[in-house]
């Protein structure tokens, strides 16, 4: 379990805390409107009503006893950017602060952010990747190069073995696990048996996952 400081309670804001509420952190939420203070009472463990752009406000606040905190400001990038840079210059051990539009996440970054999430770019790459391919599953996104694909197994690797379809020689691709059923396998091994029904977790660049998987 880890204590959370979350700033901003937009609609994201608002998913983020419900979220936390269900892996079990603890959620200090906060926002300048006290109606969507109140709308998330049942999802954190407590909440004010307040600006963070203030410093004598951040203070009470005690940032250092946060493991992480969130700056999902929304409509308002310079509260979102001012607050930021107070989080860290006050020794707040993670910031991850929300970008809306391009190049807000150059100047989060160059103002104490340690992360950035764009929520609208990376839903649009993955609906991009997702639904314009007919064997791609799902994907996560590791950073600007990697990423891990969830993938039915294609039609020619079925009956054959991970160590004859050799998509790591051919691709520089890694087969991370195999799911067969509700039956998940990260043990995979060359002798690994592929089956059509089965779905794998693949490992790689995207240049060499979308040439593998012709996407």
């Amino acid at each position: 379990m880890k204590t959370v400081l979350l700033i901003g309670l937009g609609k994201f804001g608002k998913f983020i805390a419900k979220e936390l509420q269900k892996i079990g952190h603890e959620v200090m939420a906060i926002d300048e409107n006290e109606e969507k203070v109140n709308d998330v009472m049942e999802y954190v463990t407590s909440a004010q009503i307040g600006d963070c752009t203030k410093e004598e406000f951040l203070r009470t606040i005690g940032v250092r006893n946060f493991d992480v905190c969130f700056v999902t400001i929304s409509e308002d990038f310079q509260s979102s950017l001012e607050t930021t840079l107070l989080l860290k210059e006050m020794g707040a051990k993670m910031v991850v602060s929300r970008a809306e539009r391009d190049g807000q996440e150059k100047l989060l970054l160059r103002n104490g952010a340690d992360k950035v999430i764009y929520p609208e770019k990376q839903l649009a790459k993955w609906s991009a990747i997702r639904y314009t391919s007919d064997h791609i599953l799902d994907y996560i996104s590791l950073d600007d190069e990697h990423a891990i694909f969830e993938v039915d197994v294609p039609e020619k690797w079925a009956g054959r073995t991970v160590g004859q379809i050799d998509i790591r020689k051919m691709y520089g691709i890694n087969i991370m696990g195999v799911k067969k059923g509700n039956n998940l396998n990260l043990s995979v091994t060359p002798d690994t048996l592929l089956d059509d029904d089965d779905i794998i977790l693949v490992l790689g660049k995207y240049k060499n996952l979308q040439k593998c998987f012709k996407i």
